[in-house]
């Protein structure tokens, strides 16, 4: 492997503890509550209010190894770092941190396509035209050149969006049951709409996907001034905020359309929800609101996903070619991160993409919490009992909402497990070729 530009440059102390929270809760609600209600309200029925609150107890438990881990290690690897730190560097680290990037790639997909969806909802044109693609790709080439423009600009930027957006959607929410009189009479369900306790489990994990951006955080751990307290505390922080974020706009929801009318618009829920409260006048503050959340989401998932990525090719866990592109390795990943997030949302739809999300992630994750349980328990002082407790939501959450895709869309089981067959043995490829010219064990 050759080095002939510049490897990956992080500045320490360049992003505050506030810069932190602002990019987690930017990339969290930036896809969450936007482009999944519907579909979680589609899978959990009339309890679909309630999946975004389990999904935080899971994602609780879940945020616990990642922030004992980054409080020991605070690096601009993240979870590539963790899961080295556990597993040593071989194919389980690789290959698990490849997940991980793809969740974050498809993630951003499906915020770009939220973007073009909700942007649409403003003018007379079907949900499938070729305006949501276009739209899509043309705000990730937005996202990129905001990127490469450096760290203090990304934390400014997200930071004034995401006071725009946690402040609008919270009045979108605390509005909308104002109005209704907190009354949920219009929320009603059939036996046919619902799937039982399989189908909130289900909810459960595609609520996940709309927290996992807390790990964005991680990979900014040696830039964040005071890491070894910050990270945590920026973790801890975001989920909470989102929490309180996600439950009232779903009450506000429920409050204002029936189960039948969120399914029907489920890319574009609330948006439609807005409508008997608010008006046309409700409609374009959602959908500007969406637009504000989704923007902001893609620059700071593009800026923390795209520097992980980084880190794995500094560690030489995956290959690199440059192509002739100038500029350091960081800018090289970002562009591979941005050409693949408008490869998936030209070609992909909504509901595909956030599924693919959920396996990746939740697999990864899985990974994770054992690798910390197994080896690093101890020296970080993480808790065991909470360690298992998050392993096994893991597995009962992924295995119903696996269940749900075998009855309903077997495409995306089929999918994940190719693609991460190929991510294992490709990986273990790469690193048998590479260890030839690395002595590290």
């Amino acid at each position: 492997m050759t080095h002939e530009h510049p490897t990956t440059q992080y500045k320490k102390n360049s992003l505050s503890l506030v810069g932190a929270v602002s990019m987690g809760t930017a990339v969290i609600i930036g896809a969450g509550i936007f482009a999944l209600t519907g579909q979680i309200a589609e899978l959990a029925g009339q309890w679909f209010p309630l999946a975004f609150l389990v999904a935080a107890v899971v994602t609780g438990f879940s945020a616990h190894a990642y922030i004992k881990m980054s409080n020991a290690y605070p690096s601009a690897g993240g979870i590539a770092m963790f899961l080295q730190q556990a597993y040593g560097r071989g194919t389980v680290t690789a290959a698990s941190a490849l997940l991980m990037y793809f969740s974050m790639v498809i993630n951003e997909s499906l915020v770009a396509r939220t973007f073009g969806t909700y942007t649409l909802q403003l003018f007379d044109v079907v949900q499938d035209s070729w305006l949501v693609p276009a739209l899509s790709a043309g705000l990730l080439l937005f996202v990129f050149a905001i990127n490469i423009s450096g760290n203090r600009m990304i934390g400014l930027f997200s930071l004034v969006m995401a006071v725009l957006k946690i402040g609008g959607i919270a009045a979108f929410g605390i509005m909308g049951l104002w109005l209704s009189g907190f009354s949920l009479d219009s929320f009603t369900v059939t036996s046919a709409q619902t799937s039982g306790g399989s189908g909130f489990l289900a909810a459960v994990a595609l609520s996940i996907l709309a927290y996992k951006g807390f790990t964005t955080i991680t990979n900014s751990g040696s830039e964040i001034v005071d890491p070894h307290r910050n990270v945590g505390r920026a973790i801890i922080i975001s989920i909470a905020i989102c929490v309180v974020v996600y439950f009232l706009v779903a009450m506000a929801v429920a409050a204002n359309l029936s189960l039948p009318d969120i399914i029907k618009a489920k890319n574009f829920a609330l948006a439609e929800a807005a409508r008997p409260t608010f008006g046309d006048l409700g409609l374009w503050f959602t959908v500007l609101l969406a637009i504000v959340a989704t923007v902001s989401g893609l620059i700071a998932s593009a800026f923390a996903v795209s520097r992980m990525l980084a880190m794995l090719t500094d560690m030489k866990l995956v290959p690199h070619r440059h192509f002739g592109m100038p500029g350091n390795i960081q800018t090289h990943t970002l562009v591979y991160t941005i050409a693949l997030a408008m490869f998936l949302a030209v070609f992909f739809d909504l509901s595909r993409i956030a599924s693919l999300g959920v396996v990746f992630y939740i697999v990864m994750d899985i990974i994770v919490q054992w690798g910390v349980f197994r080896y690093l328990r101890k020296e970080i002082k993480a808790n065991s009992l909470v360690l298992l407790i998050a392993i096994g939501m893991d597995i009962v959450v992924l295995g119903a909402f696996l269940m749900i895709k075998a009855q309903t869309d077997m495409l995306v089981i089929y999918v994940s497990i190719i693609i991460m067959a190929l991510v294992f043995a490709g990986e273990r490829l790469f690193l048998r070729w590479n260890m030839e010219d690395d002595t590290s064990p």
